[in-house]
This record gives C-alpha cells, sequence and structure tokens, in this order.
C-alpha cells in the first residue's frame, strides 16, 4: 500500500477514535492507540519472511519476494516462496501455483518453469527469465503437501489424500491474506500442472465458497482430469504418433474394444490386458521421454533404482508416479525400501532435477529462505509422500461442473501436445465432456517469438472454459515454450482473447 493510501486509512481511523472517544479525558492517547492499531493492521507483509539477498543473483531484484512458512491443521507446516509482481503489484492478479506428483515441489515450477529466475545446470548460479509469469501478477508457490521440498510436520507423518490436501491448501491461503492483507482484494487465480489437475479444482471448489477470497478462475496445464479418459486416449496417441506396431494395434482392437468403443482402462479380459501392459512398456519403460516426446532422455536410459548419497532414488517409474498407483505388492515393498533412508525422492524419468536439488540445499540459499531446520533436504518429488498418499477422486468433473455452473469463473485446460503423461487427447475428451456451450469453434492461436508471428497450438471455447494447446511442448510448457505459455497466461489472467 502506497503512503496516500496509508494516509487515508489512518485519518479514517483517526476520525472514528476521535468521534467514538469525544469527551473524554484520555482522548489523545486513546487516539494514538487506535492510529497504532492501525498501523498494525495495514502494515502488510511480514518483514521477517523478506528475502533480502537470494545467492546465486549477479544482482538483486527489484521486486519483493518472501519465503517462510504457513501453519496450517495438525501441525503441518508449508512452504512458501511468494515473489511480486515487476510491474505494479498493488494493482496486479495473485496467483497460486501448484506442481503435481503427488509429491513434487512447486519449487521445481518457480526454478525451472516460469518464476523470476532460473537455474543454471552449475547448480549455484541464477538468471533472470525474460519471460517469468511474475512479470505481470503476485505468484505464490506453495510446497504442498507437508513432506514435500521443505515443508514438514511436527509429528513427521506424511500419509494423507486429496480431501486433506485441499483443506490445508485453503487454510494456507486463508494464512496468506493474513500475512499480506494487502492483496485481500486483488483478482485471484489457483494454477497448476500435472496432479496439480485434481489440487486446483478440488481446492477451488472450497475457496469458491469465501467471498473474502476474490477468486476470479482457474488454468490447469497438463493435468491430470481423469484417469479413465487419460488412460484411454494414451492408446490412441501412442498408436497415431508411430510408437505401436500395426499388429499390437489390430490386437488392441480386438481385444479391447466392441461395437466401436474402446477400453483400455479395466478391461479384464486377459488378451486386452496382455496387449495394454505391451503398450505401456513401450511409453513408459524403453526410455522414451514421457513428458516430451520428441526430447532426449536427460542423462540417458537409467536403471530404475539406485542409491545416491545415501538416498534411494527411484527412476523411471513416470506411468505410476503421475497417474497410477502401484499395486500393493510394488507399493508395500518400495515403501519398505523407502523407510531405511531418512529422505527418498522420485526423480521423475528423464528430467534433471540436480541443479535445482544442490541450490536449494545449499546452507547459504536455505539460510536466504528461512528454512526451518525441521525440513528434510529438499528433492524434487518426495517417494514417503508419494507412496503413502490416499487418491479419492478419479475423475474431477463434478468440481468443475460446479465452477462453471457459478457463471463467473474463468477456467483454462492446456496441454503442451507432445506429453505422453497426461496427453492433450484425454484432456480434451475431458473437456467436451462437460457439454458446454461452444463460443468459438477450435482454431489455432498466435504469438509473437521475436519480430514474426507464430501458431502458437490450437483452441477451442466454450462459456466459460477454453481448452488450449501449446504446439510442440511438452509436459512442462513453460520450459519448452516459454514465450508461447507467457502469451497464453497473459491473455488468461487479462481476459483477452487468445
Amino acid at each position: 500500500m502506497n503512503f496516500w493510501g496509508l494516509l487515508k486509512q489512518f485519518s479514517s481511523r483517526l476520525t472514528f477514535c476521535s468521534n467514538t472517544w469525544k469527551g473524554k479525558t484520555n482522548t489523545m492517547h486513546l487516539v494514538l492507540v487506535c492510529l497504532l492499531l492501525g498501523v498494525l493492521e495495514v502494515s502488510g507483509a511480514p518483514d521477517a519472511d523478506e528475502i533480502k539477498y537470494l545467492p546465486g543473483l549477479s544482482k538483486q531484484p527489484s521486486f519483493k519476494h518472501y519465503s517462510g512458512y504457513f501453519n496450517v491443521a495438525d501441525n503441518k507446516h508449508l512452504h512458501y516462496w511468494f515473489v511480486q509482481s515487476q510491474k505494479d503489484p498493488a494493482n496486479s492478479p495473485v496467483v497460486l501455483w501448484l506442481n503435481g506428483g503427488p509429491g513434487c515441489s512447486s519449487l521445481d515450477g518457480l526454478l525451472t518453469e516460469h518464476g523470476p529466475f532460473l537455474i543454471q545446470d552449475d547448480g549455484a548460479t541464477l538468471e533472470y527469465n525474460p519471460y517469468a509469469w511474475n512479470k505481470i501478477a503476485n505468484v505464490l508457490y506453495l510446497e504442498s503437501p507437508a513432506g514435500v521440498g521443505f515443508s514438514y510436520s511436527d509429528d513427521k507423518k506424511y500419509a494423507t489424500n486429496d480431501t486433506e490436501v485441499a483443506t490445508n491448501n485453503y487454510l494456507a491461503l486463508k494464512e496468506f491474506f493474513r500475512l499480506f492483507p494487502e492483496f485481500s482484494k486483488n483478482e485471484f487465480f489457483l494454477t497448476g500442472e500435472s496432479y496439480g489437475g485434481i489440487y486446483i479444482p478440488t481446492l477451488a471448489e472450497i475457496v469458491m465458497e469465501d467471498s473474502s477470497i476474490n477468486l476470479q478462475g482457474i488454468a490447469v496445464g497438463n493435468g491430470l482430469s481423469s484417469y479413465e479418459l487419460n488412460d484411454n486416449s494414451l492408446v490412441y496417441f501412442a498408436y497415431y504418433h508411430g510408437l505401436l506396431g500395426t499388429s499390437l494395434w489390430n490386437d488392441l482392437q480386438k481385444f479391447c474394444c466392441k461395437d466401436g468403443v474402446c477400453n483400455f482402462h479395466d478391461d479384464y479380459d486377459v488378451n486386452c490386458s496382455t496387449s495394454v501392459t505391451t503398450v505401456q512398456t513401450i511409453v513408459y519403460h524403453s526410455g522414451l521421454n514421457i513428458y516430451n516426446l520428441y526430447a532426449p532422455c536427460a542423462g540417458g536410459v537409467e536403471q530404475r533404482v539406485s542409491i545416491e548419497n545415501g538416498q534411494f532414488v527411484i527412476r523411471d517409474m513416470g506411468h505410476h508416479f503421475l497417474n497410477h498407483p502401484l499395486s500393493k505388492a510394488q507399493n508395500e515393498k518400495l515403501r519398505g525400501v523407502v523407510s531405511l533412508f531418512k529422505n527418498a525422492r522420485l526423480d521423475p524419468p528423464c528430467t534433471n532435477s540436480t541443479p535445482s536439488t544442490l541450490y536449494l540445499n545449499n546452507p547459504l540459499v536455505k539460510s536466504a529462505l528461512h528454512i526451518s531446520p525441521n525440513a528434510l533436504d529438499w528433492v524434487i518429488c518426495s517417494a514417503e509422500v508419494n507412496l503413502n498418499y490416499n487418491r479419492l477422486f478419479m475423475d474431477v468433473k463434478k468440481q468443475y461442473l460446479k465452477l462453471l455452473g457459478a457463471l463467473k469463473y474463468r477456467v483454462l485446460v492446456y496441454n503442451g501436445d507432445v506429453d505422453m503423461a497426461c496427453n492433450f487427447l484425454g484432456d480434451e475428451w475431458f473437456v467436451e465432456s462437460l457439454q458446454q456451450e461452444v463460443q468459438v469453434q477450435r482454431r489455432h492461436w498466435l504469438y509473437f517469438n521475436g519480430e514474426t508471428q507464430q501458431v502458437g497450438g490450437f483452441v477451442k471455447e466454450f462459456s466459460h472454459i477454453a481448452f488450449l494447446t501449446v504446439k510442440g511442448s511438452g509436459h512442462m510448457v513453460p520450459t519448452d515454450k516459454p514465450i508461447a505459455a507467457f502469451t497464453m497466461f497473459s491473455r488468461f489472467i487479462t481476459n483477452q482473447p487468445y
């Protein structure tokens, strides 16, 4: 809040106090007390959480940013990093960002996707991101649930579920607006990717009931919206991208399809199951980059599990990691091994998390971010959280219909079109299944790449919801296509045509 805004509030409070205590012998004393209370009320952001100096930058930022903890239910402490807008923060929208997993850190979104600074390969240096989303918005990165990143629980128990996570994320938002009251009236958006496809709409269902939060809409990137649609669409995606041979495709059609309807999700015919398992082996376990079919696999094709620096590392588990729980036998076996180590991580396949891990575990960085000594070392994804997570929602159709039924929120579902973890076709089917009125038929959308206009992808707009693809991008759209992603984000929060 600027000086004149403060002065106006002080003047109002002074008049109120004077009128209230007129004729009292200690009027001036009480007025001063009221004035002091006014200062405390509007003082805004917590000074103790402000990041004064961030290691790795050649020049400290001109905008303010904060890192600390929100205390939520059951003595859980969720770590946040809040970066204010580089352009008029007082009047810029506030945007929450959540990465997925479940069990993955939103600081990965900050340091490798759309944050103001991007981690470099040396694990020590940060460079400014010319397409950071905080160019036009105040962005809150929340590490959720407890056990993820630097978030922790006093009892060190990290079993949780979709409903509990939504509740604690809501409590974290209430804490945010309590600590940063100067942003309480700003437009507010919920955004996320991957398993954020579950996190965001379930959180929105709670937030939309709270009139004190100025919710304007949600945006979900490459989100898990429906297990069934994601599974069924993946087989088509794989075949039409040349991954499956004619013989396997014919078997899938023969054993999994009846009357033109195919069920690759839970068909218990043994021949169908065998064929689908072959598809899964090709997609998830043959060395392809499941997050971007046309990108190389970072580090090459590695063994599935290993021990590195005293940590048990699970790799090449992308299918289970993002979409399906492990089988009971697999889960118990992995949980038993994980319990032997203080901290275990799930490394998303073909992803290099070493630079971020080195940077965030640097003692100087942890001090700058005010990280609690009770927090575990930072890892990109927590095996303990993932393996003990109870997935309650097989789809989020009810939550979307509730949001759309309010007729006042705008919703964006976007997908990089070469991602296999949460492929575009499944999310397109999901949006179509909501049966909203079509406003703009499917068409290409454009963005400026330097001095030339380029096709960004395709978009179809319905009443209050749009489905948009980003051409040539994988699972992490802002990483693969930063200019297109920033253009899309800007048009979404400013309610401009795509």
